[in-house]
């Protein structure tokens, strides 16, 4: 795998170096002191990935991935101190293109081995993604035979998102009002740990309720629930939430596919789904299952998209009725539901 660095402290790069130096089939390809060289580099040789810093003398990764993925696009992975700390920061990145952060691993004798296995542990299931070489197992929902009666659940609107996601969430949030009849289901590929903080700024900009999706919690008009674990967020057959572990190798987490599937088993009144950017595949299998069980299924659109990946592959299943820029949807959303 041919990875490149892009940071501005000599110990940060050497840190990084070691801990690709550790695995036989890592190459670094070239190292770049700040975003702007990172783009004249990547232009030249593009890597199958970078290790993007977030704050930079010239220009800072943000800026710098927004520029990468226009230009000369590739799998971009932030690397930079207390992501913690920057969560705002990260996730403007991540709605230019960048897949997920870690936390840069520090040399010597305070150095944390745990550090260095996360960054590993981000560049295999990035290295999976990008050479689609993971054994994606199809989830198949076995159907019951009998459904319980909900008469009183509310009209469901489920949304998958991955690469570029934040952005395009944040467009579709912003301007639904108060009285958004609407319950709202919301997966994004993010890790854990930025869960809580991607709530937060979804909730900043926007008047319904952005919250954690809860184990045994129910879908609730007016509010958007999200996933917050590395576990799947799944309806169970008394149209409660749960996480769930399987597809335990699934390199996506949490997914889009099993949320959909879940619902399509599950959920039987049919709501709107919603698939947007992202790499890869996942979500677009869910989407037609929900098309079939008469779901008003929408992909967004490749010029609005980061990485045309989800929606594309839904799009060539036939899963989607429209295909919208984030705006399009929001609007469709409002004059549905208010």
């Amino acid at each position: 795998m041919r990875i490149a660095i892009v940071n501005d402290m000599v110990i940060a790069i050497e840190a990084i170096r070691r801990v690709l130096l550790s695995v036989a089939d890592y190459q670094v390809v070239w190292v770049a002191k700040d975003g702007a060289e990172a783009i004249s580099k990547c232009v030249q040789n593009t890597p199958d990935l970078i290790l993007m810093d977030l704050f930079m003398p010239v220009m800072d990764g943000i800026e710098a991935t927004r520029q990468i993925m226009q230009k000369s696009p590739c799998a971009v992975l932030i690397v930079t101190a207390d992501i913690k700390q920057s969560a705002a920061k990260v996730f403007e990145a991540m709605s230019y293109g960048a897949l997920d952060a870690v936390n840069t691993p520090i040399l010597g004798s305070y150095g944390d081995p745990a550090m260095t296995q996360a960054l590993l542990r981000k560049i295999s299931t990035i290295e999976k993604l990008i050479r689609k070489s993971a054994h994606l197992t199809s989830i198949v929902p076995t159907v019951p035979t009998v459904f319980p009666t909900f008469s009183n659940a509310p009209h469901l609107v489920a949304i998958g998102a991955s690469t570029g996601g934040p952005k395009a969430l944040a467009t579709i949030l912003a301007p639904l009002p108060t009285h958004f009849d609407a319950a709202i289901l919301i997966v994004q590929h993010i890790d854990a740990q930025f869960a809580e903080g991607l709530i937060d700024w979804l909730n900043d900009q926007t008047a319904i309720v952005v919250k954690k999706a809860e184990i045994g919690e129910s879908p609730t008009q007016g509010t958007a629930l999200v996933a917050c674990t590395d576990d799947h967020l799944a309806m169970q057959v008394n149209r409660t939430l749960t996480y769930i572990k399987e597809p335990l190798y699934y390199p996506y987490r949490p997914s889009v596919n099993v949320l959909f599937k879940s619902l399509g088993q599950y959920w039987r009144t049919p709501g709107t789904a919603i698939l947007l950017t992202g790499m890869g595949r996942d979500g677009a299998e869910g989407l037609s299952v929900l098309h079939q069980q008469g779901w008003y299924t929408i992909a967004q659109d490749q010029i609005s998209s980061v990485v045309y990946g989800m929606p594309k592959a839904a799009i060539e299943l036939q899963a989607a009725v429209e295909v919208w820029n984030p705006t399009e949807i929001a609007r469709h959303l409002i004059k549905k539901h208010s």
